[in-house]
């Protein structure tokens, strides 16, 4: 890796690495190297993690998982997503579900119309190697069976996975809520096929129209708490990330923003049924006003409970962002016009100094630097040599 990593940039300075390992959690993170490998990593376990605490009811496994996860190396960055064109893999569950777990895992999403793909080690020994099935379908139920929470659900899966450290990715069967495609199975053989659906256009259109469809609702569902996440700093993957203690029931982290001028406590129901989240659990500051980015509900008492409907999820932050933080496509920023080397953001920065120095580096003059445009400086992965 480190060796492809150097010929990548020696052609294109701002290439970025992604390593795709579907391997034990704690052997994925090695292939950050130290900071000289891959700039961001599949976070396998993500996908089986959350999928059993959605069929479950239970945050138990999730968050010990996530508490014993470093942060993502400065310049790196976890990749993360629920759902891909491959199935949900087992093996990034070792060492963190047993095999009873793993065993109900499975059983349940068959139940849902899942297939098993197997994988044979050297003792010629077959063991369960991946789930195939769609995300959407995966979540039509729990492990008692199906109900009418399958929507719901699923945009949880969605809105937990948006909240977490690191860059999101979202498969494009997830945004259209596309169900499993057991004659794309029969069609080709693989039962990779059941998750690769083939849309034609006109069926698509005529999904989408339909404002009472899976597909509409879901898309409609996603593109709003994506515009919402995209304007906010505490979502920026090099912003703090601590898991919160709220019991099975509910899943919840908090983030904090690089300058540290915004927090936010994303707290999730794991259940079908209604919770209570007692605020006073959480870490609001009295001095701030509180108010949930999904819905705009404000807080009026901090040491209220507040109610959870079933898979409910809420963002409850004290910062109001105006405009856009804005993410690069690549890892790596593009050098700024007239400077030698575009600024890496600094990790801690007194919030009082956002905005109003000029980019380190820059060659331009003090009526260009005031005249240029205030924006937050974009993340971008540094190359050896660079100043800590």
């Amino acid at each position: 890796v480190r060796l492809l990593r150097t010929v990548a940039e020696a052609i294109n300075p701002h290439a970025v690495l992604i390593t795709e390992t579907n391997v034990p959690a704690l052997e994925n993170l090695t292939y950050f190297g130290n900071r000289n490998e891959a700039h961001a990593i599949y976070n396998f376990s993500l996908p089986p993690l959350l999928i059993d605490a959605l069929i479950q009811g239970r945050s138990k496994h999730l968050r010990a998982w996530l508490m014993s996860m470093p942060p993502a190396p400065y310049g790196c960055a976890y990749f993360n997503f629920t759902a891909s064109h491959d199935g949900i893999g087992l093996r990034p569950t070792e060492g963190l579900l047993s095999s009873e777990d793993i065993d109900q895992f499975i059983e349940t999403l068959r139940g849902f119309g899942a297939e098993v793909s197997m994988r044979t080690d050297g003792t010629g020994r077959e063991s369960p190697y991946e789930v195939n099935i769609s995300l959407f379908d995966a979540l039509k139920g729990t492990v008692r069976g199906e109900d009418e929470f399958q929507v719901e659900r699923f945009l949880c899966s969605q809105i937990v996975m948006l909240g977490l450290e690191g860059i999101p990715a979202v498969y494009i069967h997830s945004l259209l809520a596309t169900p499993n495609d057991h004659d794309q199975v029969r069609a080709t053989g693989r039962k990779r096929s059941i998750n690769r659906h083939r849309w034609s256009l006109e069926r698509l259109e005529e999904e989408l129209a339909d404002p009472a469809s899976d597909s509409a609702r879901v898309l409609a569902a996603l593109q709003r708490v994506l515009r919402i996440r995209r304007r906010q700093p505490a979502f920026h993957p090099d912003a703090t990330q601590y898991t919160l203690q709220l019991g099975e029931s509910l899943f919840g982290v908090w983030r904090q923003s690089v300058r540290r001028e915004q927090s936010i406590f994303a707290v999730h129901n794991l259940t079908r049924t209604k919770r209570s989240l007692d605020l006073s659990k959480l870490n609001l500051l009295a001095t701030d006003e509180w108010f949930d980015l999904i819905d705009g509900a404000r807080l009026t008492s901090l040491q209220d409970e507040l109610e959870l409907s079933p898979y409910q999820c809420v963002w409850l932050t004290n910062y109001e962002a105006r405009s856009v933080v804005r993410l690069p496509l690549r890892l790596r920023r593009r050098q700024c016009a007239g400077a030698r080397r575009c600024p890496v953001p600094p990790r801690r920065r007194d919030s009082s100094s956002a905005g109003r120095a000029s980019p380190a580096g820059s060659r331009g003059s003090s009526r260009q630097r005031a005249r240029a445009p205030r924006q937050r400086p974009r993340w971008r992965a540094p190359r050896d040599g660079d100043r800590s």
